[in-house]
């Protein structure tokens, strides 16, 4: 059986959500990538989504979201699916979520071109 998919579009219109909401809850872990799923339409290409598993996430991630942050949502969720290591950077325009099992290597620049490999400081390798 084929699943049901819901259009960007439609799933926005249906929550009452922004587009710029969406994708802040995609980089900080709340929506996986996996998730959205890019289609050729006869408009052009657009982004759709499983409908029962996307439409259930958003309901729980705007029943908590008065309660808890979005972060500590991502947190939740990911600790109940996957117990993963994640490095959190925060910034001025807001937090993002690594999880450790998708980095390769870590740098830092010192802006004199300097660049200096700290990946085994983050990351526990087996």
């Amino acid at each position: 059986m084929e699943q049901k998919l819901i259009s960007k579009k439609d799933l926005l219109k249906k929550y009452e959500i922004s587009y710029g909401a969406l994708y802040r809850w995609k980089r900080i872990g709340l929506i996986p990538e996996d998730w959205f799923i890019k289609k050729a339409t006869v408009t052009g290409q657009e982004t759709f989504f499983p409908e029962d598993l996307i439409c259930e996430r958003i309901e729980l991630i705007i029943n908590q979201k008065d309660d808890l942050s979005l972060e500590e949502i991502s947190q939740k969720f990911n600790s109940e699916t996957e117990k993963q290591k994640s490095l959190v950077i925060d910034t001025l325009y807001g937090k993002k979520v690594i999880f450790l099992n998708e980095i390769r290597s870590v740098s830092l620049d010192s802006g004199n071109g300097e660049i200096k490999d700290i990946t085994e400081l983050i990351i526990e390798r087996k």
